[in-house]
């Protein structure tokens, strides 16, 4: 199912179309393939939700430890690392998540978020255009991508 929604987003011409084959594909992501594994970041999501980090570290864990190549469940931990702090943490989970899953969106985004938010603007740069390789007409990296190239250009005069 992905490799198809993959290959309707690089064929799509429209951004109302990207954005909902985008939205079908964040939702597969979340399927592991294992309904213990799906309840597992089921509630590891609601832990960070009501943030309990804590929780969500224990639970992000063992979903690891029981399907360690699911890489969504690295991408969610990559957001609680976000979100608890840990920069670095957070890094490396993005890295993991992209091992297995080379055009995940989430972790893509995140990683040029992070990239962003140390000042390496010519490397989030090259993060947004890959998804919009991926992604072709996404608003949201259509608009960072522009940001970026703007305050580069800014930054050179």
């Amino acid at each position: 199912m992905r490799a198809e929604l993959y290959g309707r987003l690089a064929a799509s011409q429209d951004a109302d179309e990207t954005e909902g084959l985008v939205g079908l594909l964040m939702a597969a992501y979340a399927q592991s393939g294992s309904d213990t594994g799906d309840l597992l970041l089921e509630r590891a999501r609601k832990a960070i939700a009501a943030k309990d980090y804590k929780a969500a570290e224990k639970i992000l864990d063992a979903a690891i430890a029981f399907l360690p190549d699911c890489a969504d469940a690295w991408n969610v931990r990559a957001k609680l690392r976000y979100l608890d702090g840990d920069v670095d943490g957070a890094m490396a989970d993005i890295a993991e998540t992209l091992k297995r899953e080379p055009r995940h969106l989430g972790a893509l985004l995140g990683m040029a978020s992070i990239l962003e938010s140390r000042d390496q603007d010519n490397d989030a740069l090259k993060i947004y255009e890959r998804v919009l390789v991926i992604a072709p007409h996404w608003k949201s990296a259509e608009e960072a991508e522009a940001r970026l190239k703007a305050k580069i250009a800014g930054e050179s005069l």
